[in-house]
C-alpha cells in the first residue's frame, strides 16, 4: 500500500491536509471555556448538517457502532420491540445489537442489492395494533452493498399507519454525503461517524436526537454508562464531558463541519452525485453491473460492482494493494467474493475518481476479465468532461 495513493474504500476515507493538521493540536484543559469554543460551535454545524433546528447533537469519542448503542439504550427497555429491515451487513449488525441488548426485533429480510421495502415496512406497523413496536430502524445507505434507502418513505409508512414508534437512522455513510433532513423525515436518532463524510480518523461517534427521543430516555431501562446521554448533557453544559474528551479530532471536525458548509451542502450533495455518476458511468463501459437493484437505490457514496459468477472479486482488491498500491473495498457476508467496492465519498474529486477507475481496470485486465483498458476510463471522463466540478475547500 502507498501513502501517496488516494483510498476507495468507503471509509475512512481521505483526509484532507487541513483537517488533518487541525487534529494535531497542543493539549489544552478539556474542563474549561477553551473547550467550550471548540464543543458547542461544532455542535451547532452539526445541526445544520443534519438539516435540523431542533435536535441535540451528542458526540462520544466511538464509531457509528457506539451511536447505535447510544440511540438503543437511552431510549429502549429490555424486552422493547423494535421493527428492521435486513437488506445488508450493517442492518444484519444493527439487528445483532439489538438481540444482544434483550430487545424483541421483528425482521423484514429484504434481498441484498434492494432498499428498505416501506411497504413492507408499513403492513407490519399497521398489524401491530397494540402499538408493541417502540422503534423502527432503517440504514439509510447500506455500505456493504451501495444501496439507498428512502427515510422518508419509511417516516410516511409510519405516520399512514397512525403509529407512535420512533424512527432511528444509521446514516454513517451517507451524512455529511447525501441529503438527511432529520426535521422533513421525522427522524428521531439519526447516527453517523466522523471517518467517512466528514473526512476524519475513526473516533467519533454523532448522534442527534430529537424531543421524543430525549422524553424516552426518562423511562428507558437498557443499561447505559458510557453513552449516557443525560451524563453527556450535564458534562456540556459546563464546557465539559462526563470523561476525558478525544480534543483533537473534535477540533478537526470543527473545521471539517466550516469546511461543508463553506462548501455549500447542496453543492456536497451534487459533487458526492456527479462523482458516483462517473463511477457507474465506468460500470457499464465495463459491461459490469452494480448490485445495486436500480438506479433509484444505487447509492452516491459507495459503489459495490458485481465481478463475473465464478470470479472471486476478492482478488481485484488484494492484487490493487499487493501491485498497485491502492485500496478498494472488500465483500462483506452475503455479497462476499461476489463484489468489490468504490469508495467515493468525503474528500474525492473527479481526478482522484479517475485514478480509481484506471486502477480498477488495470486489476480486471491483470485478472484475466474482458475488460478493454481505458473504456471506462474514457466513459467516465466524457461525464465529468460534460458536468459542472465542484471543488472541496481547503482539501489538499
Amino acid at each position: 500500500m502507498s501513502f501517496q495513493n488516494p483510498v476507495f474504500i468507503p471509509g475512512p476515507t481521505n483526509m484532507p491536509e487541513a483537517i488533518r493538521k487541525a487534529c494535531d493540536m497542543p493539549t489544552i484543559d478539556h474542563r474549561s471555556p477553551l473547550f467550550g469554543q471548540i464543543l458547542h460551535p461544532v455542535r451547532a454545524n452539526l445541526q445544520q448538517i443534519l438539516k435540523s433546528e431542533t435536535a441535540e447533537i451528542f458526540i462520544f469519542p466511538s464509531t457509528g457502532t457506539g451511536g447505535w448503542e447510544t440511540a438503543l439504550t437511552n431510549t429502549l427497555s429490555p424486552g422493547d420491540k423494535v421493527l428492521a429491515c435486513r437488506n445488508g451487513m450493517f442492518s444484519q449488525k444493527w439487528i445483532d445489537m439489538c438481540q444482544r441488548h434483550g430487545l424483541d426485533v421483528q425482521i423484514i429480510e429484504t434481498s441484498w442489492g434492494h432498499g428498505i421495502p416501506a411497504g413492507e415496512m408499513a403492513g407490519a406497523l399497521m398489524a401491530d395494533t397494540s402499538h408493541a413496536i417502540k422503534a423502527v430502524l432503517a440504514t439509510h445507505n447500506e455500505t456493504a452493498t451501495g444501496v439507498k434507502s428512502d427515510i422518508r418513505a419509511i417516516r410516511n409508512a409510519i405516520d399512514a399507519a397512525d403509529h407512535p414508534a420512533m424512527l432511528f437512522v444509521d446514516g454513517v455513510s451517507s451524512i455529511a454525503s447525501m441529503d438527511f433532513q432529520f426535521d422533513t423525515w421525522g427522524v428521531d436518532v439519526a447516527v453517523t461517524g466522523s471517518q467517512k463524510g466528514f473526512m476524519l480518523p475513526a473516533g467519533l461517534a454523532i448522534v442527534g436526537f430529537s424531543q421524543r427521543a430525549l422524553d424516552a430516555t426518562k423511562t428507558a431501562k437498557l443499561p447505559r454508562t458510557f453513552f449516557d446521554i443525560n451524563d453527556m448533557t450535564a458534562g456540556y453544559a459546563a464546557n465539559a464531558y462526563p470523561y476525558t474528551p478525544a480534543v483533537g479530532l473534535m477540533n478537526g471536525l470543527l473545521l471539517a463541519t466550516e469546511t461543508l458548509l463553506g462548501e455549500g451542502l447542496d453543492n456536497v450533495f451534487a459533487r458526492h452525485h456527479r462523482i458516483a455518476s462517473g463511477v457507474r458511468t465506468a460500470v457499464d463501459a465495463w459491461g459490469l453491473e452494480l448490485c445495486a437493484a436500480n438506479p433509484d437505490v444505487q447509492s452516491d457514496t459507495v459503489s459495490a460492482i458485481l465481478t463475473p459468477e465464478g470470479f472471486n472479486a476478492s482478488d481485484i482488491v488484494s492484487h490493487a494493494a499487493e501491485k498497485y498500491g491502492v485500496a478498494f473495498g472488500t465483500g462483506l457476508g452475503e455479497v462476499a467474493g461476489k463484489v468489490f467496492r468504490i469508495g467515493h465519498l468525503g474528500s474525492m474529486t473527479d481526478v482522484m475518481a479517475l485514478s480509481g477507475i484506471a486502477t480498477a481496470e488495470m486489476c480486471m485486465a491483470d485478472l484475466g476479465l474482458d475488460i478493454k483498458l481505458g473504456s471506462g476510463v474514457a466513459a467516465a471522463q466524457d461525464y465529468y468532461r460534460g458536468n459542472t466540478t465542484q471543488t472541496l475547500k481547503d482539501a489538499a
